[in-house]
């Protein structure tokens, strides 16, 4: 009989039990993540490792893409903008270019950024 691996346990157990808002917070900082690890395989010249983490990425921004609510303003303006992370996640996985890795990883800072703000505000105004 396997051993439960504790970390697993935990890592979904806080899944789980995540707000949705909780969760998208986690997928920009697993973006974030998977973008830096995608940096360190270029860098390290390992193809399938830059490979996997930007699919990895890419899979994450399809994610928040498609949950969008679309009856508001502001979901329009961010599936174009996923859009186009998308692409350039597709461009820098065909030149293994760092510096389009970079530029999206910029994005998903600030979007991550901008959404714990939003969540310090949303949860003052309960």
């Amino acid at each position: 009989m396997a051993l439960n691996n504790p970390y697993a346990t935990y890592k979904n157990q806080s899944v789980n039990t995540a707000t949705a808002e909780d969760l998208t917070l986690k997928l920009y900082e697993g973006c974030i993540k998977f973008i830096n690890l995608a940096i360190i395989g270029i860098d390290q010249k390992n193809i399938e490792l830059s490979n996997t983490n930007i699919i990895k990425a890419q899979n994450i921004i399809n994610e928040l893409n498609i949950t969008l609510n679309m009856d508001y303003e502001i979901s329009k303006n961010l599936r174009a903008l996923y859009d186009y992370l998308n692409r350039r996640l597709v461009e820098a996985n065909i030149s293994k270019d760092k510096d389009i890795l970079e530029e999206v990883k910029e994005f998903v800072v600030e979007f991550r950024d901008t959404w714990k703000q939003a969540m310090i505000i949303a949860r003052k105004g309960k």
